[in-house]
């Protein structure tokens, strides 16, 4: 008995003396699906019906949407919409420029409509329950944000006669300020001409905060109007694009490439000729670094949408073009719906999951989705 009890005695002797056990964190191998978050239900004003003028779905349910007059939120895919604007922000709808990186964070950039040069920015991180507001030295043009933190602008400055002056932006406090890094302008101090002031600029794609390419269209015949920065916009190159053979003398436009990977992005270019207008799709494998054309020009095609490394989408006016091995191969998908010349805004989601905004005869702007690839479309949030 005496033995069992000096045993007891040493143990927890030995137990109250043992270093602290610091939990470990396991890092979840690459191959385990990640945990998917427990659902928010939205608790705001529900607007019906939304008459949406633009959307960024994030997945098959969740996303965000703006009218003329509110922000909105979705979380059961477009059925039902909730309002979680910003207080005091004003017109909404085609004036202001946009960008939703989750479910979280969102900006809202409102133009000052004596001001183009200036604007108030809208910041949420909170899915739009709480917003704050900064002034801004842009008005308009394009919002891009990495992360929470760091985001590029590419404001427009004003065009005419086939020029466009624009000044490059950046923040890496979600917004609150910016430093400017680049200005085409020559009525403005310190302007560079290696994004040049001739060409329309229509759109910029960042990957990091150093890197970035601007799309667009010049008037010179067989030219894509590619220009890449790798100096945070202090300094720009053209990037060498070759015009599909038999179409040198075309208007080559594109809006710029659009990522999928950090390597792999698609860069779609709108061909104009006397042969009428298609649309030529290239692809790198690279980083943007070069450029293949893949075989297929698509006939008058639109809107581009890729939502995998392998997987896209291409709107032609009556048809979508759909491919699922990277653009080299392309069957056709003709809607159940006549979406004709009002198709305004196309954003899949999958493979299988997708959105479109249309006007009706009446001008009322209608919500489809689908759920078979773009066979077969319902109205939503009527």
């Amino acid at each position: 008995m005496k033995r069992i009890l000096s045993f007891l005695f040493i143990l927890i002797f030995l137990t109250a003396c043992a270093p602290e056990q610091i939990p470990v964190p396991v890092t979840q191998g690459p191959t385990l699906a990640p945990e998917t978050p427990t659902p928010v239900s939205i608790k705001v004003p529900v607007v019906s019906p939304p008459d949406l003028t633009s959307i960024r779905m994030l997945d098959d349910r969740n996303g965000w949407g703006i009218n003329d007059t509110d922000v909105l939120r979705t979380d059961d895919g477009g059925v039902t919409w909730h309002n979680v604007s910003p207080a005091n922000a004003g017109a909404l709808g085609y004036a202001v420029i946009t960008d939703f990186l989750d479910t979280q964070n969102g900006w809202v950039l409102v133009p000052d409509t004596t001001n183009m040069l200036a604007g108030t920015l809208y910041r949420t991180g909170d899915g739009g329950a709480t917003w704050s507001s900064f002034p801004a030295p842009f008005g308009g043009g394009v919002l891009h944000f990495l992360d929470p933190k760091q985001g590029w602008t590419m404001a427009s400055l004003g065009a005419g006669a086939g020029s466009m002056a624009v000044a490059i932006f950046q923040s890496k406090d979600g917004g609150a300020t910016w430093t400017q890094t680049y200005v085409n302008d020559p009525n403005q101090p310190g302007a560079g001409d290696s994004l040049p002031l001739g060409g329309l600029k229509d759109g910029i794609t960042p990957i990091d905060m150093q890197t970035a390419w601007v799309g667009g269209v010049t008037y010179a015949p067989g030219v894509v109007y590619l220009y890449q920065t790798q100096d945070s916009g202090h300094s720009w190159k053209i990037v060498q694009v070759t015009a599909p053979t038999g179409y040198e003398q075309a208007q080559l436009e594109t809006l710029g490439p659009a990522f999928v990977t950090l390597g792999a992005a698609y860069l779609p270019v709108t061909l104009s000729s006397q042969n009428g207008e298609l649309e030529a799709v290239y692809v790198s494998h690279d980083g943007g670094k070069t450029w293949v054309i893949t075989p297929t020009l698509i006939p008058f095609g639109g809107k581009m949408d890729f939502v995998s490394a392998t997987d896209g989408f291409v709107w032609t006016g009556t048809d979508f073009y759909v491919t699922k091995d990277g653009a080299q191969t392309w069957t056709t998908v003709t809607p159940d719906v006549t979406f004709g010349d009002s198709f305004s805004v196309m954003d899949f989601v999958s493979p299988t999951v997708g959105f479109v905004i249309t006007d009706d005869a009446s001008g009322n702007r209608i919500l489809y989705k689908t759920t078979d690839g773009g066979a077969t479309w319902n109205i939503l949030g009527k």
